[in-house]
């Protein structure tokens, strides 16, 4: 008997104990919140702040000309070369090819999601969500490579554009300064077409999430009132979509800035960010130039994100 009473004490001790706990955090709700978000908040702070503060503090110290050690004396100049030609010449491309990138793909995904919220229904928008979606299923670099022999020389779109006997306008192309080269597989236009191809699906489905907010009857209002299909796109519909394009231009935009991939494996010798700062920490082992380059993209992006939130961009997201 005694050892049953010792066992029903314990359990209501225990039970008392966590109900107090309960009790506690009842009443105190923003206890409970802090012992939650606390472990990711902080595995945040450590891994992913920590990390880019390093690689701040990195950006301040220069490289030895002569030892090739990192001198670890606070200075500027590590970014007073990043105006250096070559290395500005870097970032100029890459800003270039990523607002490229961001503008086409708003361009070709627009009409596509205007379809899919106005007139897909049921099976449709399920064949549209799936078709959008299935080439982010596959592998990265397989979809890289897949692209590189549809582009090649001897690739199947220049087989397509001779069986057209469209190869001298492909030829005349090619032959453009900066934007031609040997073959697509080797010239920024190919860049250019892997990059829309790849990011594509992150600026569809911000747009259609936009245009499925906008009331169908603001769209025949304006009709009603003598609109034109023109007037109604510029003062109606597009100004309503806006916060959506300029959500999805927030992945596309970001994403070129950074990626080195693409260009290491389709597009010329001319470097972009990413591969900048791959070589710098890699091959010439120049951490503090690598970090300055790292930062750039970090910059462009923060006053981006700046603006697109004034835009309402995160609405649509």
């Amino acid at each position: 008997m005694s050892a049953i009473a010792h066992h029903h004490a314990g359990d209501a001790s225990r039970g008392s104990v966590a109900g107090r706990i309960s009790d506690f955090l009842w009443r105190h709700p923003h206890v409970l919140l802090a012992i939650l978000l606390g472990p990711p908040l902080l595995w945040l702070g450590i891994v992913y702040l920590g990390s880019l503060f390093a690689l701040l503090l990195q950006s301040f110290f220069s490289i030895d000309d002569y030892s090739g050690l990192i001198n670890y004396e606070f200075t500027l100049a590590t970014y007073r070369q990043l105006l250096n030609d070559a290395n500005f010449d870097i970032i100029v491309r890459t800003v270039v090819m990523a607002a490229s990138v961001t503008l086409f793909s708003a361009v070709i995904a627009f009409p596509i999601a205007y379809y899919a919220a106005r007139y897909a229904r049921g099976k449709w928008k399920a064949i549209f969500y799936l078709g959008v979606m299935l080439p982010l299923w596959s592998s990265y670099l397989v979809k890289i490579y897949a692209w590189k022999l549809i582009l090649a020389k001897e690739g199947i779109l220049t087989w397509i554009v001779t069986k057209l006997n469209l190869l001298w306008l492909l030829d005349a192309w090619l032959s453009l300064p900066v934007i031609g080269g040997n073959s697509l597989s080797v010239s920024y236009t190919g860049t250019f077409i892997v990059f829309v191809y790849v990011w594509m699906p992150f600026m569809i489905l911000p747009i259609q999430a936009a245009l499925e907010r906008v009331p169908t009857n603001l769209i025949e209002a304006s009709s009603d009132l003598g609109g034109t299909p023109q007037q109604t796109f510029r003062h109606v519909l597009f100004p309503l979509a806006l916060p959506g394009i300029v959500a999805g231009s927030i992945f596309t935009f970001s994403l070129t800035l950074g990626d080195y991939i693409i260009p290491q494996i389709i597009g010329s010798s001319r470097l972009f960010i990413g591969q900048a700062v791959y070589a710098q920490q890699g091959t010439a082992g120049n951490i503090p130039l690598a970090a300055a380059f790292t930062v750039v993209p970090i910059v462009i992006m923060g006053l981006y994100l700046w603006m697109a939130r004034r835009m309402g961009a995160f609405d649509a997201l």
